[in-house]
C-alpha cells in the first residue's frame, strides 16, 4: 500500500513538473514575440556639438554660483566672508576665489612681518641698548645710561664718569655730570632732599645759606643752557664753568 502512494505521489510530482515547463517556455515565447512587434526608431538627424571656452569655469566659481552652504558658521567664517567680498569690491578683483587668493598673500605677508619684528625684539634684548652685545667687552656692559645716573645718583663715582666724558671730548655731558655730583653732595651735606622729580627752584628753597643759594642758582643756570638748550660748548668754555661748580662745593666745605 505504501508503495502505490510513493507511486501515485510520483506521477504527480512529474505532471507538475512538466507543467510549470510549459507554462515558463509559453511565457518567454510571448515575451519574445511582443518584442519582436516592437519597431525601433533611429534618430538621423544633424547635432552640432556644443564648445564651450577655456575659461568657462571660472565663470561659476563666485558666490552666486555656490548651492550648498554650510548650515552654521562661525564668526570667523562670516569674518573671512566678509573680507573677501570687501576686498573683491575693493580690488575689482573678477572673481571671489581671486580676492581669497590674494587675502591668504597678504596674510603670508603679514605673518613674516611679524616674524622679522620678533627676531628683531630678541635680538634687541640681547644686545646691551646701544648696539653693544650683552657679550662684548665687561667695559661695555658696565655702562649706564643718563637715567640711570639721575636715580642712582647716590652710588655714582660721578668722577670717574666726569673724567671719561672729557677723555672724549664729550663737554656737555661733563656738565651734566658736574652738576649731578653737586646735587649729590649738597644732599650728603643736608642741604637740600634730593629727589629726581624736583626742580632747582625746589632745591632753591631748601638751601639756607644765601650764598650757597646764589651759586646754586648760577650753577642750575649753566647746567639747563648747555644740557636742556643742546649748547655746544668747547674746552676753554666748559674749564670756565667747572670753576663755578668747584667754587659751590668749596664753599659748602666751609
Amino acid at each position: 500500500m505504501s508503495r502505490k502512494i510513493n507511486h501515485i505521489f510520483y506521477n504527480f510530482l512529474r505532471i507538475g513538473i512538466f507543467f510549470i515547463i510549459s507554462l515558463s517556455g509559453s511565457v518567454s515565447h510571448a515575451t519574445n514575440a511582443v518584442q519582436q512587434q516592437v519597431p525601433v526608431i533611429q534618430d538621423t538627424s544633424d547635432v552640432t556639438p556644443k564648445t564651450y571656452d577655456e575659461d568657462f569655469k571660472d565663470r561659476y566659481e563666485s558666490s552666486e554660483y555656490i548651492y550648498e552652504e554650510e548650515k552654521t558658521k562661525g564668526w570667523f567664517s562670516r569674518f573671512i566672508d566678509w573680507l573677501e567680498a570687501t576686498i573683491e569690491s575693493l580690488f575689482d578683483f573678477e572673481s571671489r576665489q581671486d580676492a581669497a587668493d590674494f587675502l591668504i598673500s597678504a596674510k603670508n605677508i603679514f605673518y613674516v612681518v611679524i616674524i622679522i619684528i620678533v627676531v628683531f625684539l630678541i635680538v634687541r634684548a640681547i644686545m646691551n641698548g646701544e648696539g653693544r652685545w650683552v657679550f662684548g667687552k665687561a667695559s661695555d656692559r658696565k655702562r649706564i645710561t643718563h637715567e640711570d645716573v639721575e636715580t642712582n645718583i647716590h652710588i655714582i663715582d660721578f668722577t670717574t664718569l666726569i673724567s671719561e666724558a672729557l677723555t672724549n671730548n664729550e663737554y656737555r655731558l661733563a656738565i651734566r655730570y658736574q652738576y649731578l655730583h653737586m646735587l649729590k653732595k649738597m644732599s650728603a651735606s643736608e642741604i637740600i632732599k634730593y629727589d629726581p622729580e624736583k626742580t632747582n627752584l625746589d632745591y632753591s628753597h631748601e638751601i639756607k645759606n644765601e650764598k650757597v643759594r646764589e651759586q646754586f642758582l648760577y650753577t642750575s643756570y649753566l647746567y639747563n643752557y648747555v644740557w636742556y638748550g643742546e649748547f655746544t660748548i668747547d674746552k676753554e668754555q666748559y674749564e670756565q664753568a667747572e670753576e663755578s661748580f668747584n667754587l659751590i662745593l668749596k664753599n659748602m666745605a666751609a
